[in-house]
Formats: C-alpha cells, structure tokens, sequence
C-alpha cells in the first residue's frame, strides 16, 4: 500500500488564496474555504498548478451548471429511480459519509452516459456538502458486486469518474470498499488500476468478510446484509 506523505503548508495555502482572491471579492458566490483550496494544493502538489486547476474547476461548474442540478431534473431522477447509487443516513467509522454502488443494477447498455454523468456530478455534490457540515474531507464508496456480469462493466463512466474525482473533487475519496468481487471483475480491476495513481488505488480495497467490512463500516447500516 503506498503512503501519502504528502503535506500542504500554510504558506502555500497562504500564496494560493492570494492569487485567488481577487477573483473571490468579484465573485463572492465562488468564494472557497481552506479546506478546499488545502485538497487542491494536496492533489496538485504545486501553487501554480492548483491555482490553473481551480481556476478550471470554477468555470467546469460554471459551464456543466453544477448548482442547477436538482432532484426534479429528468435525467437525475431517472438514475435515482434504477436505486443503482445510494447515499447512507449514517457513517463510516471514521464519520464519512457513505455512498452503496449495487453495480448489477447497472448496464452499459441500457445508460446514457451525459444523463449518468449528471447523476454522478450530483452525487458529489451531495456528498461534498455532507462533508462539509461535518468538517470532514472524505467520502467512502461501498460498490457491491455480487452478481456482477460484464454488462455491468462501464470503462467510460468509470473514467468519467476518475476524471471528476483526480480533476474537480480532488482529495474527496477516502476509501473505495468492493465487496463480493467476482474472479470475472479482476481482468477489469487490471485495465481500471492503471488508470489511477498509487495514492488513489492504495484507497481501493478489497472486502471479503463480514469481519474485514467492520474495520471500516459497521455492516448493520448497510441496506442489506454483505455476506450471507
């Protein structure tokens, strides 16, 4: 497992709000607390290159039209209706919130990628403002794979995730729980592992037990039970 030793210094937070914060006075609606701009430096390592990427991830939600994402827009609530992706009421040990994937509710398909793009882009959000009103930084995603099948298997919305994830939710993943992992899932698992980075795939793990699943979650609050 690889360790994230990477640090972010108050003054580097400091020279980052600097550059940024003219453009905050002009538009106070965009204004970011510490803790974002501290997951941007994190993931971009270098002031200059976390000031591009937040300057890219405000025009991506101007343009995508993050905050007019809502329940009542038809392609969401198509999505939400399959119970495909659900945000838990309670927590994980560690008190982030929990997102349960059923992946074989999905199929490549039977999806629109621009529809389940918006559904994920809400999701996250959703998560995100669940984060931040309890200070915490991180999300865990619980993906079930039991009954998994190759039509469930969507490189592109899976790099569609990836690219939201590492781009405009960056440092946002705690942990990745997959659970019920068929043998047909490991050719997959090969070709997804090389899409992300060694800090990122150190969060996916593997669960294959009701005793491995309670380090990190407390199986009861789960939807249904994990193992049978």
């Amino acid at each position: 497992m690889s360790v994230d030793t990477r640090v972010v210094t108050g003054e580097d937070l400091a020279e980052l709000r600097d550059r940024l914060q003219p453009m905050f006075d002009v538009r106070p609606e965009e204004q970011m607390s510490d803790a974002a701009l501290t997951r941007f430096l994190k993931a971009f390592e270098r002031v200059d290159a976390a000031t591009k990427a937040v300057l890219k991830y405000l025009k991506w939600r101007n343009d995508f039209g993050v905050e007019k994402l809502l329940l009542d827009n038809s392609s969401i609530r198509s999505e939400m209706e399959t119970g495909k992706s659900v945000i838990l009421t309670n927590r994980d040990r560690l008190g982030r919130p929990v997102l349960v994937v059923t992946v074989k509710l999905h199929s490549v398909y039977d999806r629109d990628i621009e529809c389940l793009t918006k559904f994920i882009v809400y999701t996250l959000e959703r998560l995100s403002i669940l984060c931040d009103e309890a200070s915490i930084d991180h999300i865990c995603v619980v993906y079930d794979m039991k009954d998994f099948a190759m039509r469930c298997m969507d490189y592109e919305a899976v790099k569609k995730l990836i690219w939201l994830l590492t781009h405009y939710y960056p440092e946002r993943l705690g942990a990745c729980l997959v659970i019920n992992s068929p043998v047909i899932f490991w050719g997959c698992w090969l070709i997804i592992r090389r899409w992300l980075n060694a800090v990122t795939s150190s969060k996916v793990i593997f669960i294959n037990n009701n005793e491995e699943l309670s380090r990190h979650i407390d199986p009861d609050i789960l939807p249904r039970p994990m193992f049978t």
